[in-house]
C-alpha cells in the first residue's frame, strides 16, 4: 500500500509545486502592473522586457492549467526513482511550455504595436475593427479545432502516448513546448482578447485565466468554453458604441 500510495504523493507535490510557481507569478505580476492603466501598446516595453514580462504573465495564468498533462507526465516517469531527477524533468516540460508562449509573444507584441498605433492615427475605425476581433475571438470558442485543442489538454493521454518516443537530455522540454502549442491553439483567442483590452489590465488577467482553468480542469470545460465564446459576441456588439470597453484600442480624447 505504502508503495502504491507513493507516486499519488510525488503527484501531489509536484501539483502544489507548480502552483507555487504560479502564485509566485501573480505576485510580481500583480507587483509590476497594479499601478499601470490599462492601455493601448506594449506597457511601455521594448521587445526584451515585454518577453519577460509576457512570459511571467502566462506562467501565472497557465500554470495552473498545466496540472492535467503534469499528473499524467508524472506517472508516465514513476518509474525514475531520484527525486531530484523528476524535478528536473518535470521543470524541463514547464520550461519547454513557457517556451512555447514566450515565442508566442512574439506575435502579441507586434499586436499591442498596431493596435497602438490604430488607436492613435484611427480612433473611429479602432472600435470596429476592436469588435470585429472579439467577436472572432468569441466565434473561435465554437469552432471544432478550439474543441480538438481542448480535448488535448483536458486529456493528454493520447497527446503522450504520441511524444513517447522522444530521446535524448531535452525531450522533456520537447514535450512541455509540444503541448505548449496546443494549449496557444485552444487559448490564443482569449489572449488576442487581452490585447484589445489592455494587456496590463489585472481584471481581465484573473477573468481569462479563471476561464482557462475550468475550460482545461472542469467537468464542465467544455460548456465553459461555449458560453465564453457567446459572450464574447455579444460583449462585441456594445464596442462600437462604447469604444472605452476595449482599452487596448482605446485612446481617450485630451482634457
Amino acid at each position: 500500500m505504502p508503495g502504491r500510495a507513493y507516486p499519488a504523493v510525488r503527484s501531489q507535490a509536484a501539483l502544489l509545486a507548480l502552483l507555487g510557481c504560479a502564485s509566485a507569478a501573480w505576485y510580481f505580476t500583480i507587483l509590476g502592473l497594479r499601478d499601470m492603466p490599462a492601455g493601448p501598446g506594449t506597457m511601455g516595453l521594448e521587445l526584451g522586457g515585454f518577453l519577460a514580462t509576457w512570459t511571467l504573465m502566462m506562467a501565472a495564468m497557465m500554470l495552473p492549467a498545466l496540472a492535467p498533462l503534469t499528473t499524467i507526465y508524472l506517472r508516465s516517469i514513476r518509474t525514475t526513482r531520484s527525486a531530484l531527477v523528476r524535478a528536473g524533468r518535470t521543470a524541463g516540460l514547464v520550461t519547454g511550455y513557457l517556451a512555447s508562449w514566450a515565442l508566442f509573444g512574439t506575435a502579441a507584441f507586434v499586436a499591442a504595436l498596431l493596435a497602438s498605433q490604430l488607436a492613435t492615427t484611427a480612433p473611429t475605425v479602432a472600435p470596429w475593427v476592436g469588435a470585429g476581433i472579439v467577436a472572432a475571438a468569441g466565434a473561435y470558442q465554437l469552432t471544432p479545432l478550439k474543441d480538438y485543442c481542448l480535448r488535448q489538454c483536458r486529456s493528454p493521454i493520447s497527446f503522450l502516448l504520441h511524444t513517447s518516443n522522444y530521446r535524448g537530455p531535452f525531450r522533456d522540454v520537447r514535450v512541455g513546448a509540444y503541448h505548449g502549442v496546443y494549449c496557444i491553439g485552444c487559448c490564443w483567442g482569449l489572449m488576442v482578447v487581452l490585447t484589445a483590452v489592455g494587456l496590463s489590465n489585472l481584471a481581465w488577467m484573473v477573468v481569462i485565466a479563471l476561464t482557462v482553468l475550468l475550460e482545461k480542469t472542469w467537468s464542465q470545460g467544455r460548456t465553459v468554453s461555449k458560453i465564453v465564446g457567446a459572450a464574447l459576441i455579444v460583449f462585441a456588439v456594445f464596442v462600437p458604441e462604447n469604444p472605452a470597453l476595449l482599452p487596448g484600442l482605446y485612446t481617450a480624447a485630451p482634457m
